[in-house]
C-alpha cells in the first residue's frame, strides 16, 4: 500500500473509523454472557413548547438558518418547540451505544423525526475515549445540546453567536482526552467527518452532505470556571443553489462569469471561538466571541459575540444578555446582480435580552424573554421572507417556553 496516497484526501478518516468499529466489535466478540440484570439501559427525553412573536411583519424570525420559514407577529409554537429522546445502551464498562431521535421544525419546513446522534463510544483508559457513528457538532461552546432547552438558562441560545451554526450532525469520528491537574481539568477532543443535512434557501435547500468536516477544541475546567478554545472547518461539496432562486425570482439565468465568481464549491469556510462560562452559588455567566471566515464571494465573513448574566432566587434565576454580529464583503462584488445576492449574507446588529426563568417543578422550567434587536436596514442575513423595501433593521420578539426533561 501505498502510505502517500492513504494519507491524502479522506481515506485517513475511513481508515480511522474501521479502526475505531473494529476495537468494538472486538470487544463485542469478547463479552462474556452478562446475566439479564446486569443490563445497562437508559432512556431520557427532552423538550420544549414555546411560543413566540415579533413586532415586524417585513421579516421573519428564526431561530437559526435550518429553519425556511420564522415567525412574524402572530403567535407561534414554529422556531423553538421541539421533542428528544435519547437511548444509551452500557454494554460494559468501556463500550456505550447511543442513539438520539428528534422532531423540529427543520430545512423541508415539517416536523419530521430524525435521527440527532447514533454512535459507538469506546473508552479506551479512564481518560481516553473515542466515537464514531452520527454525531453533534460543538463547534461552538454548548452547540451540540442547542435543542435542549432545559440545559439553557435562555429561551434559545443567543442567535447573533449561533445562527451562522445550522450544522448540527456529522457522520464521523472524534477523540477525547482528559488530563487531570489536581482539582482542575484539562479536556481536548478532534473530530473528523462529513456534514449531514440541507440548509434551505429561498424555495431552494443547499446540499451540505458530505461536506468534510474537521476540528477540536481545548476546555480547561477550573473551580466554578469553564474555558473553551475551539477550531472547524468545513469543504463545501455543493454549490449553494442561487441559480435557480435567481430565476425564480426575476426569471433571468445568471451568467456563467456570475456563476463561477459566487461558487461555494469547494471552497472552505473556517470557525474560531473562544468562550467561558461561570456558575457559583446563585451567579450564572456567560462569554462567547467567534470569529467565522468564508471562502466564497457570496458569503461575508462574520465576527459575534455575547454576554449573559444571571442570578438566581430561590426558583426564580432573572438573566440579562447583549450580542452582536457584524459581517463584511470579502472582495468588491462582480456587477449588480452579485452584488444583490451578496447582501443577503450581511448582518450588522446586536440585541439586548431580558428574561426570567422559573424552576416551577423538578425537570420543568418556564422562560419568559424579550428580545430587542437593533441593526442597519442592510442586516438581512438572519431573518427569511425579507422584504428589503420597508425593513429598517428594528424588531422586538416575545417568547413564553416550558422546557423539560424525563
Amino acid at each position: 500500500m501505498n502510505l502517500a496516497k492513504v494519507l491524502r484526501g479522506k481515506t485517513w478518516a475511513v481508515l480511522l473509523n474501521k479502526a475505531i468499529l473494529a476495537g468494538i466489535v472486538a470487544q463485542l466478540i469478547a463479552l462474556p454472557a452478562r446475566a439479564e440484570n446486569e443490563s445497562a439501559f437508559t432512556l431520557q427525553g427532552f423538550g420544549t413548547l414555546g411560543l413566540a412573536r415579533t413586532t415586524s411583519n417585513d421579516e421573519s424570525f428564526v431561530r437559526d438558518l435550518s429553519q425556511p420559514r420564522g415567525i412574524k407577529k402572530n403567535w407561534s409554537g414554529l422556531v423553538d418547540s421541539v421533542l428528544g429522546l435519547q437511548g444509551a445502551w452500557r454494554i460494559n464498562p468501556q463500550l456505550e451505544a447511543v442513539v438520539q431521535a428528534n422532531s423540529r421544525y427543520r430545512y423541508d419546513a415539517t416536523f419530521y423525526p430524525e435521527i440527532a446522534w447514533a454512535y459507538l463510544k469506546y473508552d479506551l483508559a479512564p481518560n481516553f475515549s473515542l466515537r464514531a457513528g452520527r454525531l453533534g457538532t460543538d463547534f461552538f461552546m454548548m452547540a451540540d445540546s442547542r435543542w435542549v432547552g432545559y440545559s439553557f438558562l435562555t429561551v434559545r441560545p443567543p442567535g447573533d453567536f449561533f445562527w451562522y451554526l445550522p450544522f448540527y450532525s456529522i457522520h464521523g469520528a472524534d477523540a477525547l482526552v482528559t488530563v487531570p491537574f489536581g482539582e482542575d481539568i484539562l479536556r481536548a477532543k478532534v473530530f473528523y467527518g462529513h456534514a449531514d443535512g440541507r440548509i434551505p434557501l429561498a424555495d431552494e435547500q443547499w446540499d451540505i452532505s458530505e461536506s468534510p468536516m474537521l476540528g477540536g477544541f481545548l476546555e480547561y475546567q477550573m473551580s466554578s470556571w469553564l474555558i473553551r478554545a475551539s477550531y472547524a472547518n468545513i469543504l463545501f461539496k455543493n454549490d449553494l443553489p442561487i441559480s435557480a432562486v435567481i430565476r425564480d425570482a426575476f426569471g433571468l439565468p445568471l451568467s456563467s462569469a456570475e456563476l463561477a465568481f459566487l461558487s461555494t464549491r469547494n471552497t472552505r469556510t473556517r470557525y474560531y471561538s473562544v468562550g467561558t462560562v461561570y456558575d457559583h452559588g446563585p451567579w450564572q455567566a456567560q462569554l462567547m466571541l467567534n470569529h467565522i471566515e468564508q471562502g466564497s464571494n457570496a458569503l461575508e465573513s462574520s465576527d459575534g459575540g455575547y454576554l449573559l448574566a444571571g442570578y438566581r432566587v430561590n426558583e426564580f434565576t432573572p438573566y440579562l444578555g447583549y450580542s452582536w454580529v457584524r459581517s463584511r464583503q470579502g472582495v468588491k462584488p462582480l456587477d449588480a446582480m452579485a452584488a444583490y445576492i451578496m447582501a443577503d449574507s450581511h448582518s450588522d446588529q446586536h440585541t439586548v435580552f431580558l428574561g426570567t426563568r422559573w424552576d416551577v417543578a423538578k425537570n420543568v422550567a418556564l422562560k419568559a424573554q424579550w428580545d430587542q434587536i437593533r441593526g442597519q436596514a442592510s442586516s438581512i442575513f438572519p431573518f427569511r421572507e425579507d422584504n428589503r423595501l420597508n425593513w429598517n433593521g428594528r424588531m422586538d420578539v416575545f417568547s413564553l417556553t416550558m422546557d423539560f426533561v424525563f
